[in-house]
């Protein structure tokens, strides 16, 4: 059975996205230049990629036209197929890349079918409220967490309305910058 792995950027009070909404507390180049090599060797793993509509608006954005002299990662993550959760959306293009497939439908089941099918892992980035109804059916087997050294006060909290989780320590790295890389599994 394939795994779903989420992975999240987070400022140390565990917000994923400032007051405005925006993740620009974590897309400094000190902090992925520091990490990008991991997660590229990590994205080995991977053959979908999930996200919510509002991510897939903002990865949109700059993926598609980012190359590798940007981010390390452009490439691997670009040519990865996504699937897209929303009820609003008809389309997802990717740029030159293949589009995303629109899951219309209820996540929970989709995300349950998908785990049965063959392959390789699924990594969820991103995406609060999609990954906030995965964490409430059980259905993330790894969290990734790269925890950025800033207080942000208020934003948008990863784990509210998640329900109790209890997780277990699995691997943990340190980098330069002052990120940190923890990995848990839930303990059940």
């Amino acid at each position: 059975m394939r795994k779903l792995i989420f992975q999240q950027f987070m400022s140390l009070d565990a917000m994923a996205a400032d007051a405005a909404g925006t993740t620009q507390f974590f897309e400094s180049p000190v902090y992925s230049a520091t990490s990008d090599d991991d997660l590229l060797t990590e994205m080995q793993q991977f053959d979908t990629i999930l996200l919510g509509a509002n991510t897939y608006k903002m990865f949109v954005e700059f993926w598609p036209s980012a190359s590798n002299d940007e981010q390390i990662v452009a490439d691997k993550l670009n040519s990865i197929p996504k699937i897209v959760f929303s009820k609003t959306l008809q389309a997802a293009p990717w740029g030159q890349w293949p589009a995303a497939t629109i899951e219309p439908g209820d996540a929970v089941a989709a995300v349950q079918r998908l785990k049965q099918q063959p392959g390789k892992n699924m990594v969820l980035w991103g995406s609060i409220s999609l990954s906030q109804s995965l964490m409430k059916a059980n259905l993330i087997d790894e969290y990734h967490l790269r925890i950025v050294p800033v207080v942000l006060e208020k934003g948008r909290p990863n784990f509210y309305a998640t329900g109790s989780l209890d997780l277990s320590l699995t691997e943990s790295k340190q980098y330069a910058s002052g990120l940190v890389l923890l990995k848990y599994v839930p303990r059940s």
